[in-house]
This record gives structure tokens, C-alpha cells and sequence, in this order.
């Protein structure tokens, strides 16, 4: 037996021992990637078949196809120009924060403290549904709002 034997037996032996190597998420993606795809509509298909082959999982093929949603958008479809961001001051009661949201109609709102410069968190209008026809109009925006 020479030496190139025994080092091939001991890297089998290896391999035996350690069980099957679990592939990173980067040479799974670079393994789907081997299929050239010629459009978008094929790289989506990669994507949705590499889910259904278990190298990616559900979430995972969610952002990728988001990302390449996004990068189709422009930042002006996304984003509101400052001059129309509707914002929410930190001594806000319940009533005012509740009267600004059904008019405004956002999901989420920065929290300010001087001006739209001091941004202190961002409030998510989702939050002040428990606090809807309860008693307590004590709301502290701090604890609500995210802080950034």
C-alpha cells in the first residue's frame, strides 16, 4: 500500500466519521446558479426550483424574488418626499395619534422630537390597536416606537 493509499483511506475514514458535510448557503447558491439562465423569468424559475430541491428554504426565495421586484422599482415609487412625510411628535395623546393615522392612512410614522431632523424611532400604526376603547389614555410613544 503506498502513501497516496493511505491518505485517500484516511480521507474516506474522515468523511465516514463526520457525516455528510452540510453545503453552505453560498455553495448551494452558487450550485443553482450553474444553470444558465437566459431572462428573468428564468432566473425565477432557479430560484423557485432550488426551494423545491430543499437548497433554499420558503423565506429565503421570498427575498430573492423581492429583491429583483425592487431593483425594478424607482426610489421615487417607494419613498415619500420629505416635504409630504407625515410625522408624529413624541407628546402625541392617543385621539391626535389615532385622528393622523385614519387620515393619513401610512403604516408607519417617524416619531420626532424638535423637527423632522431629530427623528427618535418609528411608531407602526399596527401597535395602537390594543390600545383602541380601552380606559387608559396614558401612551408612551417611546416604548411604541421602534428604535432606530
Amino acid at each position: 500500500m503506498n502513501s497516496d493509499d493511505n491518505s485517500s483511506s484516511k480521507e474516506n475514514s474522515k468523511e465516514k466519521s463526520e457525516g455528510p458535510s452540510r453545503k453552505s448557503f453560498f455553495e448551494r447558491l452558487v450550485q443553482v446558479f450553474q444553470v444558465d439562465p437566459k431572462d428573468r423569468q428564468d432566473l425565477v424559475e432557479v430560484i423557485r426550483d432550488s426551494e423545491e430541491n430543499d437548497l433554499i428554504d420558503h423565506d429565503t426565495r421570498d427575498m430573492l424574488e423581492g429583491v429583483m421586484e425592487i431593483a425594478e422599482q424607482r426610489v421615487r415609487d417607494i419613498m415619500i418626499p420629505r416635504s409630504h412625510m407625515v410625522t408624529v411628535e413624541r407628546n402625541y395623546d392617543l385621539d391626535s395619534l389615532i385622528n393622523l393615522i385614519t387620515d393619513a392612512q401610512h403604516s408607519r410614522y417617524p416619531v420626532i422630537s424638535e423637527d423632522k431632523d431629530h427623528v427618535e424611532g418609528i411608531l407602526l400604526a399596527k401597535d395602537l390597536i390594543k390600545y383602541l376603547g380601552s380606559e387608559s389614555q396614558s401612551l408612551r410613544l417611546a416604548r411604541l416606537s421602534a428604535q432606530q
